[in-house]
């Protein structure tokens, strides 16, 4: 994807998004997992824990996988190594969800690949804390 395309996509998701499954989610605190999800949560996001390890993350109850959750997600955020992520698109492909982020060091071209043809809009190798502290700054200054 071509860097002005990520970033529309970027500022779209940041901007509509309201709700956000986060896969591999830590309840340990020293954890960037957990630092980015509770920043997001500050942030006025719902983050939703997908951990299969923990009960509750961050005040919200944990679910053992994408499928699990028992509601619509806007983006399915991912903490976890590439050789998941094809077993992650499958399941953000199932509920439908419309945005995939795959954390800053986390790509997988094939797996994105399909879920671009499935429409499901893609984000790879980018911190979602990052970036929204990059389009706030960008909205402050509008």
């Amino acid at each position: 994807m071509d860097e002005i395309k990520q970033t529309e996509t970027i500022n779209t998701i940041l901007a509509q998004a309201k709700t956000i499954a986060i896969v591999g989610l830590s309840d340990k605190p020293d954890r960037a997992s957990h630092g980015v999800a509770a920043q997001m949560q500050r942030r006025g996001y719902r983050i939703i824990p997908v951990n299969p390890a923990v009960e509750s993350v961050l005040g919200e109850i944990s679910y053992g996988s994408v499928r699990e959750i028992p509601f619509p997600v806007d983006v399915v955020n991912v903490f976890r190594a590439p050789e998941f992520i094809p077993a992650i698109v499958e399941d953000t492909i199932a509920i439908g969800a419309p945005y995939l982020w795959l954390q800053e060091g986390i790509t997988h071209p094939e797996a994105t690949a399909k879920a671009e043809a499935q429409g499901i809009r893609v984000v790879a190798d980018k911190c979602i804390f990052k970036e929204h502290l990059r389009w706030s700054a960008d909205q402050a200054a509008k």
